[in-house]
């Protein structure tokens, strides 16, 4: 009977992985708002501007997720054998609540089902809405740290990978069903990713177990994920191209459907090739062994990580505002440039074609990032030993480079800007919540690393407004700007302040080298105990 209790309690947190993946899955409607703003603008008699500012409430509400962490850190008990039945089935449900309310307020105002609202009124609907996506991310991020410690980049990545293609898979699944239905579209929001949660919540916990094949099983998972992305590439690519039949869309819609179900039946089969003996052993002596390695490596620790930090004792330390800085810096000049993506091509005389395929492959180099940062950072952390801050060096730096391509106007310059700042835009989303997590702790993770993510509004309203669209309106002649020097000084300064944010982020990689050592030491000790 233990023998069954164990098996089952480790086939859970495989369990819970999934559920936290389909989830994700769902919960990023955000990246679709081109799809129904058009009948939001018609229905709602809103001008271009009105539009706008009601789109920046979208980008608020995603991005300011204190309240999803402070209820994920009171929900959940200190003790984490006892977390089974605590905060992220909570989180989660909140986060369903929001995303039904908000999406069928916005649905009943299209439709007429209630008055016209304000402009206010329509700001607060999409903001609760996006809002949302702060609580499924919390839930699903937090719990995936903390049931693989050892791995938590790669955790983090493939969590926040699935939310980066989410957008994909619900323009997809648009697409198939209610192609030019905007108003359904907009119903469906309402109901698929709260149904969608409040089905799978129930599996989402956390549990304080260990295998010695959880590298082997979440490479897997990994590499459904890339194997999903390439599939959405060569789809949106070829849609493109030859503008697909109902038929064709349904079965391209089924093939999407077996690559997210697949990670069902390969989980199990590479568990099955394990040992009972060796399972069982770890299982058994996994209490006594975290005992042993936390008196062995207590005296080491860094002194930030000897407790885990709240969120005001993070904001008094220097490390919290490096981050903050560096991506507003990063994550800013990122959504500056996706948000722009469409006026940049019509300046650059690029046809509609090319610009949506811009568009629509932005989600693709986004998921690259964010799965790619988590998976690479994790390796040389524990194979080289390179701190994972220095990942956050190079990306921004690349980044900084990518926005120089793009202000230089060569041919294919804005495809080639757009990949490069793409894939660097969604590494700081698993770069960040991991390096918090790490220096932070992970009892408050989910209150801190929202914190930090404030920044990405923060700098997003900066270079959008203040430096893209100030620099637009000086350029432009009549009703619109055509050339380089359309955008060219704007991506010049984005270039410059990522390359500054990459210059922070040296800054916190050399205060960290140590106790990044010691996260090393700790992970090789675990290593020859298993």
């Amino acid at each position: 009977m233990e023998r069954l209790n164990l098996k089952h309690k480790l086939g859970d947190k495989w369990i819970s992985t999934l559920a936290s993946i389909w989830i994700q899955c769902t919960s990023g409607s955000l990246y679709t708002f081109s799809i129904y703003s058009p009948i939001l603008k018609s229905t709602q008699r809103y001008d271009q501007s009105t539009l706008d500012t009601v789109s920046v409430f979208k980008d608020i509400g995603a991005n300011c997720g204190v309240l999803s962490g402070f209820l994920y850190t009171f929900a959940t008990p200190s003790n984490r054998r006892n977390a089974y039945f605590g905060g992220p089935c909570l989180v989660l449900a909140a986060g369903a609540i929001q995303c039904f309310m908000g999406y069928f307020l916005i649905w009943a105002s299209v439709v007429g089902l209630i008055p016209r609202p304000p402009v206010v009124g329509m700001c607060f609907f999409v903001l609760l809405a996006a809002h949302a996506q702060t609580f499924f991310n919390t839930a699903n991020v937090v719990t995936a740290v903390r049931n693989f410690p050892d791995y938590s980049g790669t955790a983090v990545g493939i969590m926040k990978g699935f939310v980066g293609l989410s957008g994909a898979i619900l323009i997809q699944f648009y697409e198939t069903i209610f192609h030019n239905k905007p108003t359904s579209y907009l119903l469906i929001l309402a109901l698929l990713p709260t149904i969608n949660s409040l089905l799978l919540m129930w599996f989402v916990r956390i549990y304080d177990t260990k295998e010695q094949e959880e590298k082997k099983l979440l490479n897997a998972i990994s590499c459904v994920a890339l194997l999903l992305a390439a599939y959405l590439m060569a789809v949106i690519i070829v849609d493109h191209l030859f503008t697909f039949q109902l038929l064709v869309r349904i079965a391209t819609f089924v093939v999407l459907l077996l690559l997210l179900s697949s990670p069902l039946c390969i989980v199990p089969s590479l568990r099955a090739r394990e040992k009972d003996s060796s399972v069982i052993h770890q299982s058994l002596i996994s209490e006594g062994q975290r005992f042993d390695q936390e008196m062995e490596v207590h005296d080491t620790r860094d002194s930030l990580e000897e407790d885990n930090l709240n969120l005001l004792q993070a904001m008094a330390s220097v490390y919290f505002w490096i981050l903050f800085f560096a991506m507003a810096c990063g994550m800013g000049s990122g959504l500056a440039t996706v948000n722009n993506l469409g006026q940049i091509g019509e300046s650059l005389g690029y046809s509609n074609f090319e610009t949506n395929t811009l568009v629509s492959l932005w989600s693709i180099w986004n998921f690259l990032g964010r799965f790619g940062a988590g998976y690479v950072s994790d390796h040389f952390l524990y194979v080289k030993g390179w701190a994972r801050p220095l990942f956050m060096v190079l990306t921004l730096s690349s980044m900084s480079v990518g926005h120089a391509v793009i202000a230089s106007g060569m041919p294919g310059a804005l495809y080639a800007g757009s990949i490069l700042v793409g894939v660097c835009y969604g590494s700081q989303w698993s770069l960040m919540p991991t390096i918090a997590s790490e220096i932070f702790g992970v009892k408050h993770m989910g209150t801190i690393f929202n914190a930090i993510t404030i920044a990405s509004p923060v700098g997003s309203y900066i270079f959008s407004v203040r430096v893209v669209g100030f620099i637009y309106d000086k350029e432009a002649w009549g009703s619109g700007c055509s050339g380089t020097h359309c955008f060219m000084l704007s991506f010049l300064i984005m270039a410059s302040a990522t390359l500054l944010g990459s210059l922070a982020a040296l800054a916190l990689f050399f205060h960290t080298k140590n106790f990044y050592n010691q996260v090393i030491l700790r992970r090789l000790l675990h290593s020859l105990r298993e």
